[in-house]
């Protein structure tokens, strides 16, 4: 099935909301297409927020990450990958991310590209407790 960027987009970003609230995550997606972080989170007490970036696929692929790593930021990525037929998640810190970023180069313009054999490890996948609860059950 072939989906609108936009419509990958918004499955990944609820799939991600969907995960974080059965963690005890009070969750809001922020405004789509705004630059910055994608969900905004807080724990049940209101003491802990997190910030989060998500990237959705709709099949295992490289993640842009755009000219520069700048806009690398929040407490967590969540890259979702085959967003319409088995979501896959991968947790990575920012500094993850910009340390495996690969740099590429063509016709003298630069890019930062995730690829798939980077992010995707075992250490990342479906490493929701690597975010922890957002209350106080086990």
């Amino acid at each position: 099935m072939k989906l609108d960027g936009q419509i990958v987009g918004n499955a990944g970003l609820y799939f991600t909301c969907y995960q974080l609230s059965l963690l005890g995550w009070n969750v809001m997606p922020t405004a789509r297409n705004a630059r910055g972080i994608d969900v905004v989170a807080y724990s049940g007490d209101g003491e802990r927020y997190i910030g989060v970036q998500v990237k959705a696929l709709s099949k295992r692929a490289p993640v842009p990450l755009g000219k520069t790593l700048d806009k690398v930021m929040g407490d967590f990525w969540v890259i979702v990958n085959k967003v319409s037929v088995d979501p896959t998640a991968f947790i990575l810190t920012p500094d993850e991310v910009r340390q495996l970023a690969h740099r590429g180069e063509k016709e003298g313009r630069v890019s930062f590209w995730l690829q798939p054999n980077a992010y995707d490890a075992d250490e990342f996948r479906g490493a929701w407790s690597r975010i922890g609860r957002g209350d106080s059950g086990a």
